[in-house]
């Protein structure tokens, strides 16, 4: 251990994934009183499937730093073998731990985690006493009890022993830490050991590199030819920046972040991005009043990358294997185009601890009821209220809020439930809407017993407990690459609808049916507009702080065939901490060539999204975080679109339901082609072709060849839509550069207009289109 407070999670234990390890603890001698020390791999494998497929009985995999480090175990009395007995009463929860076995122990760690699995049981706000019966011969956990609060009511036969059937309340495991002087206390805020000098450079160094090459890429910067590489100075002469660098389509640049020398006047001096940002402000047209806020950014995306360097374990090889959610985790690079990409302005040390995804921590969202008068709630058709919430909280659940507000003297029928982010709760509503929660207009019920985890996207938190719920999207009034990351009600009341009609436009398409190209609702909005912000007669982001949707889980609706796993479409743009790809790793695993792996990956994704824009009309934000890789044999074969109500759009002049008519763009012909050459083709596609390349895994130039077959191939099957394919003309030789960093870097506090998004794009001239017929590989200089 580390003289850091430890940072301890609970994961549902896998069972596919565990039972290994499982059955190396419980078949130490130590863990005798577990009683399955003859117990095979596959017994235990079978024991913890028969926990998994029980609703009233949880296991949990304890990490602490990231590492397994003890088994826990929740249950329901009433539906166990203590069923019936007088002593439970209702708040009662069942708790089994078990510490990993080490021949190095160390001095209060099994306390430690002891101390966490109390505080874990009783984050539900329902449970009002822990029960525990251990065999009465173990000693050891006797004492740990008792100093926990535990008080042992009296010795009960089990099936496979006698049994010291104990209780602890609440308040009594309060008094044992109180007494005890909170030995177990929450790590403090400040600590930071991920900040060190060996992380900073290696985060400095990859983030100059990128800023090199990204503002080279949008043409702010232009780096000149050396005989031993490229040099970048900068306008005053003072710095000079010496790489190595490969160059590949749309202008893309690989720069070795190792290859990278600083000199300032003459002298060699460390790479440091803030200062690279100063030195290059007059070139890059950064505003003197936005400059601070993008250097902060800066900042916080050092952090979260020295983070990482720490934190980040999985190979890529490792990620094969791993499950949707440790992927999302994995992901050790935000946005690929965008420099300053993990700025979480608001966020302390502990809140990046807690709920930032690379930390891979649990989240319990907040829940809170806000007078009905004052708030709406949006369904999609054939979805009501009552379903709604019974299917993500539970009957349970839901007849406790009741009893929380029938108890303040209120009437369940006037209120309506909203979910929040933790620090949302804390950091905004108890301050910012205190008057609304003094009187009674948003009342506090307490958090989800459900366990979430937050996504790339920060705000989006999907359900770790039970994956078939949805997922939930939340307000969150933290500064984050280009936006304030709130939540409008108003503009989110037709989400449902929108989302009905794109997914009933996709359902009844044959070749999108035909590529197994889906969509993930946003089926449900809610948003409370009874503040004194709402009343104002302009637009504020005050108003956007109290809101929060709810989006189909890929695991519901049986979406998945056997032998079928998920990833983030992200993940294609990942190297692990040695820097092997995982898209490398996937096309080696996989039965197919990597012609052949490509060609699968483009008709799941570039060909239904051209088809949606040439026989729809119908543009998506396609990016990686955006969607959702359907994988069978580590092959991607069909990709699922999320994030529909915010980013989605009609480019034609045809009727659409007046509902739908807020997604309507006036877009100028010749941009319109930009939702595949800049959000595709440039977005992604260019780092993706430059991975495999760089990797030896597949020539660019075959790679944009089968980009344009893909196209060619959508266009022969599709004849009548040869109108619209010439209107677009998607393979003509160049295309408007549309640049992304230059939108942040004019005004990172609010990139774009969400309302006319067209009209905010910054161009930086033409690039050449390696899917043209005419491009060749010799077109790229250096």
């Amino acid at each position: 251990m580390s003289a850091h407070e430890p940072r301890v999670t609970f994961e549902p234990v896998d069972v596919e994934r565990d039972a290994a390890l499982l059955h190396e603890w419980v078949t130490h001698p130590r863990s005798v009183y577990w009683m399955m020390g003859e117990t095979t791999p596959a017994e235990v494998a079978v024991e913890y499937g028969a926990i998994a497929a029980n609703p009233h009985h949880h296991a949990w995999l304890g990490r602490v730093d990231g590492e397994p480090a003890f088994l826990a175990e929740t249950y329901d009395p009433q539906h166990s073998e203590l069923a019936g007995l007088p002593d439970l009463r209702a708040g009662d929860i069942g708790m089994h731990v078990l510490v990993a076995p080490t021949s190095a122990p160390v001095s209060g760690f099994t306390t430690r985690v002891f101390t966490s699995v109390m505080e874990f049981c009783f984050e539900d706000p329902s449970v009002t006493r822990v029960v525990v019966e251990p065999d009465v011969r173990n000693q050891k956990i006797a004492a740990l009890n008792a100093a926990a609060g535990f008080v042992v009511a009296r010795e009960i036969p089990l099936h496979s022993k006698t049994a010291a059937l104990s209780f602890c309340t609440r308040e009594a495991f309060a008094a044992s830490r109180e007494r005890d002087g909170d030995r177990t206390p929450r790590p403090v805020p400040a600590a930071a050991d991920h900040l060190n000098p060996e992380n900073l450079e290696r985060a400095q160094a990859a983030l100059v590199a990128k800023a090199i090459a990204e503002f080279s890429h949008e043409r702010l910067l232009a780096p000149r030819a050396t005989q031993q590489g490229w040099r970048l100075t900068s306008p005053g002469g003072q710095s000079t920046y010496d790489f190595t660098a490969q160059r590949f389509a749309l202008e893309h640049w690989v720069l070795d972040p190792a290859s990278v020398v600083r000199t300032v006047d003459g002298a060699p001096r460390p790479l440091d991005v803030q200062e690279f940002i100063v030195e290059f402000a007059v070139l890059l047209g950064i505003p003197d009043a936005l400059l601070p806020t993008y250097l902060e950014e800066l900042a916080s995306t050092l952090a979260s990358a020295a983070w990482k360097l720490s934190n980040s374990v999985l190979s890529a090889q490792e990620l094969l294997g791993a499950d949707y959610q440790a992927i999302e985790a994995a992901m050790t690079e935000g946005h690929p185009s965008f420099v300053a990409n993990n700025g979480r302005i608001g966020y302390g040390s502990d809140d990046f601890a807690a709920y930032a995804p690379e930390t891979g921590s649990d989240v319990r969202l907040v829940w809170v009821a806000v007078r009905r008068s004052a708030a709406r709630l949006s369904l999609s058709a054939g979805l009501d209220e009552a379903n709604l919430y019974r299917a993500e909280l539970g009957q349970a659940r839901l007849e406790q809020f009741e009893g929380v507000l029938t108890e303040l003297g209120l009437s369940p029928a006037d209120y309506l439930y909203l979910p929040l982010h933790p620090w949302q709760w804390t950091n905004r509503v108890t301050i910012t809407f205190a008057p609304d929660v003094a009187r009674r207009d948003i009342v506090f019920l307490g958090e989800s017993q459900d366990d979430y985890r937050a996504q790339q996207s920060i705000r989006t938190f999907f359900n770790r407990t039970q994956p078939e719920r949805s997922y939930v999207k939340t307000a969150l009034a933290i500064q984050n690459m280009g936006f304030l990351r709130g939540l409008s009600p108003r503009y989110m009341a037709g989400t449902p609808e929108i989302n009905d009609w794109v997914h009933e436009l996709v359902q009844g398409d044959e070749e999108l049916q035909a590529r197994g190209f889906g969509v993930l609702r946003e089926w449900a909005a809610i948003g409370y507009t009874g503040d004194a912000f709402h009343a104002l007669g302009f637009t504020s982001p005050y108003q956007k702080m109290l809101a929060a949707l709810w989006r189909e889980s890929p695991f519901s609706g049986g979406r998945l065939a056997a032998g079928e796993r998920l990833a983030t479409m992200a993940s294609l743009l990942h190297r692990d901490a040695k820097g092997n790809s995982l898209v490398a790793a996937l096309v080696t695993a996989s039965p197919l060539t990597p012609t052949e792996w490509v060609r699968s990956y483009l008709r799941a994704y570039l060909r239904p999204l051209v088809h949606c824009l040439l026989a729809h009309d119908l543009v998506f934000m396609p990016h990686g975080e955006n969607l959702v890789m359907v994988l069978r044999d580590d092959v991607p074969v069909r990709l699922l679109m999320k994030d529909i109500g915010e980013e989605v759009a009609v480019l034609g002049n045809g009727p659409l339901p007046a509902a739908v008519e807020r997604i309507r763009a006036e877009v100028p012909l010749e941009e319109q082609s930009l939702s595949i050459h800049t959000d595709v083709f440039d977005g992604f596609l260019r780092h993706l072709s430059a991975i495999l390349d760089g990797d030896g895994t597949l020539p660019q130039a075959s790679f944009w060849g089968l980009v344009r077959e893909c196209i060619e191939d959508h266009l022969a099957d599709h004849p009548e839509l040869a109108e619209a394919a010439a209107r677009q003309d998607l393979l003509r030789p160049e295309f408007r550069h549309s640049c992304l960093n230059r939108l942040q870097l004019r005004n990172t506090l609010q990139m774009v207009d969400l309302a006319d998004q067209s009209s905010s794009l910054i161009f930086a001239g033409t690039l050449e289109n390696p899917a043209a017929p005419s491009w060749s590989p010799a077109d790229v200089v250096g």
